[in-house]
């Protein structure tokens, strides 16, 4: 009789522990919760798998506290629900031991996101942001509860944005009342059940964001191009499809892992907090210089400088010197912006009309030192120094490229100077100010050579061809404060595969400006073959070449199908009855915009231009020049409804010709002769 007892006892606990091992992997139960199940009746264990399995799908970290819950399971098998709560007791141990929150849906395209203090969401992909409650920062920029959405690209382009839970000042509210508000704030995003769900990790300095879908005509067209959808969401296999992923993805983004988030030095964050307290003084408008070698974090810095000033004043200046990488206009151009929205993205993602530009129309001004400082003069005189300017400046800083700088430093005369530096990059001698006093520039000469031969400041302002208002001022030796950041950026390129990512770049900046072509959403993308272009007399505007020697007869050749600045020169050029007119000299002059010239008519000698610039605007464009910065190759092969051949694009090419090739005089052998872009022979040949 003991033993048929002893047999009927076993069965059910031998049966319980195989099911319990069929759903081991989906449990994550401990070795302690999966000795104690045959102490629970049926329904406890029932009970208990559905509470496991509701908190895998919320996305909790049930490792750590599976343990308090199946002992409180056993405890009390009927009112276990309430006993969950202890599991939120190891937050004391410090933010990084707390898991994020679980993401609630929130309606189609809609999530929120409860992050306790300190804690950060790292997400790739586009979203508009908003604070119901809190405070969090995104990129250095703060958004508080009440104020406007913000919309955030994260793209693969560029480190991984993060949304960080910050310190606010606590309203002279109890914990109760505070809670309280917070769920009236919910109650029109959530319902009942997952707003309750959410509530339980409530706490007095938790900030709650609301994550919604966003789109735009830019990146529409953008990620319409094939090869480049990439750039915001990579699909990738999951091994965990719950809740939280479900509603990322109807959102447009995606969670991303912490190490590949934005990550900045405590250099770079105090020579920000030092920067950021000058300029907020009530005089405050400093010239901050930021130089350093290539790939180490320039551009971050000063898209994170730019959102922190404009927590604390309205608007900022920026100085564009880097003609390979610009911010916020297509390459090749020196341009100054009056900036008074946070940057929340990578450079295509924000191109925006600066206040003054000039097209150099090369990547990189090697060769052509003179002009590349004149034209920096020609722009930086727009400066009215009623705001804090910000200079970015170009990453070579070696052999010419160091006294360019250091020509540049005494041309603007900042006040202070955050120079770049890594372990990786090319050493960098420190530019304090006795090094750029002792030190020749390509055009200046240090202290002691202008006082040892005499050596006038106005000669090199006469040479520089400043006007009569700035010769009373002319350039000094003004000493500036040097202010160190050490880089620690996890580099991707390496000198083998910089230049093809840089064109990457280049090319995803060209289409952003071609972007604003796009008609807003929700109507459809048009392609640019769809779209009407504006008809340019030839007598109407006068034509330059700017990085190359180009034969008069061969002009049109080289602008059909071209990138072309869109300018204003000085001269007249309507006294001219026929046309092209050819410029013999580049001239340092207006850019208005910029536009493709699309096809040439010659027996109604017009061009036919297509460009976002506004009609009033193009009124004023009287010069046309076209220079090394090319249109992507995707623009002419990817445009969608197109039938038969495609224009401007041929397999039949000569690449042993010069010039045929990128590099003038370069030979390519049959194995390497690949499919090129470039201007066809006929010129008069429409895209659609």
């Amino acid at each position: 009789m003991a033993d048929s007892q002893l047999v009927l006892k076993r069965g059910p606990i031998r049966s319980t522990w195989l099911r319990a091992r069929k759903t081991r992997t989906q449990l994550v139960l401990s070795r302690r919760p999966r000795r104690r199940l045959g102490t629970l009746r049926w329904c406890g264990r029932r009970r208990l798998r559905r509470r496991l399995l509701q908190a895998q799908a919320a996305g909790a970290d049930w490792r750590e506290s599976g343990c308090l819950v199946s002992r409180a399971a056993t405890r009390r098998p009927k009112s276990a629900a309430p006993s969950r709560a202890p599991a939120a007791a190891p937050a004391p141990r410090g933010p990084a031991s707390l898991p994020i929150p679980p993401v609630r849906p929130a309606g189609p395209g809609r999530a929120l996101v409860l992050l306790p203090l300190e804690q950060g969401f790292t997400f790739s992909g586009i979203c508009r942001v908003t604070c119901l409650y809190g405070q969090v920062q995104v990129f250095g920029f703060t958004i508080s509860q009440g104020q406007p959405a913000q919309d955030v690209f994260s793209a693969y382009t560029h480190s991984r944005l993060t949304i960080n839970a910050v310190h606010y000042s606590m309203p002279e509210k109890s914990k109760k009342e505070m809670k309280r508000e917070a769920r009236a704030l919910l109650r029109s995003h959530l319902n009942r059940d997952d707003r309750c769900c959410l509530m339980k990790n409530f706490s007095p300095l938790c900030s709650i964001v609301m994550l919604e879908q966003l789109k735009t005509s830019t990146v529409n067209f953008l990620v319409s191009h094939p090869g480049l959808s990439y750039v915001f969401v990579q699909e990738s296999p999951t091994f965990q499809i719950n809740s939280e992923y479900l509603a990322l993805r109807s959102v447009g983004i995606r969670r991303d892992k912490k190490k590949n988030g934005l990550r900045l030095t405590e250099s770079a964050l105090s020579a920000m907090e030092e920067l950021v307290t000058v300029s907020c003084e009530v005089d405050g408008c400093p010239v901050i210089l930021v130089c350093g070698s290539q790939d180490v974090g320039k551009s971050t810095f000063n898209r994170y400088l730019i959102n922190q000033l404009l927590n604390s004043i309205s608007c900022i200046d920026y100085l564009e010197c880097d003609l390979g990488q610009t911010e916020f206009t297509p390459p090749g151009c020196i341009s100054l912006l009056n900036i008074t929205e946070p940057i929340l993205g990578p450079p295509f993602t924000h191109q925006r009309t600066p206040q003054k530009m000039v097209y150099y129309g090369k990547p990189s001004c090697k060769n052509n030192y003179e002009n590349y400082i004149e034209i920096i003069k020609y722009v930086f005189s727009s400066y009215k120094r009623e705001s804090p300017l910000i200079v970015n400046t170009m990453g070579w800083v070696s052999d010419k490229g160091l006294l360019l700088l250091i020509d540049l430093i005494r041309l603007l005369s900042p006040s202070h100077v955050v120079q770049f530096s890594s372990g990786r990059s090319k050493y960098m001698p420190n530019l304090t100010p006795d090094y750029v006093d002792d030190m020749d520039g390509l055009y200046t000469k240090s202290k002691s050579r202008v006082r040892n031969r005499g050596f006038q400041l106005a000669e090199f302002t006469e040479s520089l061809e400043f006007a009569d208002e700035e010769k009373e001022s002319p350039v000094v030796f003004t000493g500036h404060k040097l202010i160190c950041v050490q880089s620690d950026f996890a580099f991707r390129k390496t000198p083998r595969n910089r230049e093809s990512h840089n064109k990457v770049l280049r090319d995803l900046a060209v289409l952003g400006y071609l972007g604003q072509l796009q008609p807003p959403v929700p109507k459809p993308l048009c392609p640019l073959h769809g779209l009407t272009p504006y008809q340019v007399p030839f007598n109407a505007v006068a034509l330059r070449i700017v990085h190359a020697d180009v034969a008069p007869t061969h002009i049109l050749y080289a602008v059909n199908a071209s990138w072309v600045g869109l300018c204003k020169i000085l001269d007249d050029v309507r006294g001219y009855a026929n046309g092209p007119i050819l410029l013999a000299q580049t001239p340092i002059c207006d850019c208005l915009g910029f536009g493709i010239c699309r096809g040439i008519d010659m027996e109604k000698r017009l061009y036919h231009i297509l460009t976002p610039v506004p009609p009033e605007e193009l009124r004023n464009v009287n010069c046309l020049l076209v220079g090394a910065i090319s249109i992507p190759q995707c623009v002419f092969k990817s445009q969608r409804g197109l039938e038969g051949t495609i224009p401007y694009i041929t397999t039949d090419y000569n690449c042993k010709l010069p010039g045929a090739s990128e590099k003038i005089g370069a030979r390519e052998t049959e194995e390497t002769r690949e499919e090129k872009v470039h201007p066809r022979p006929k010129l008069y040949r429409k895209i659609n």
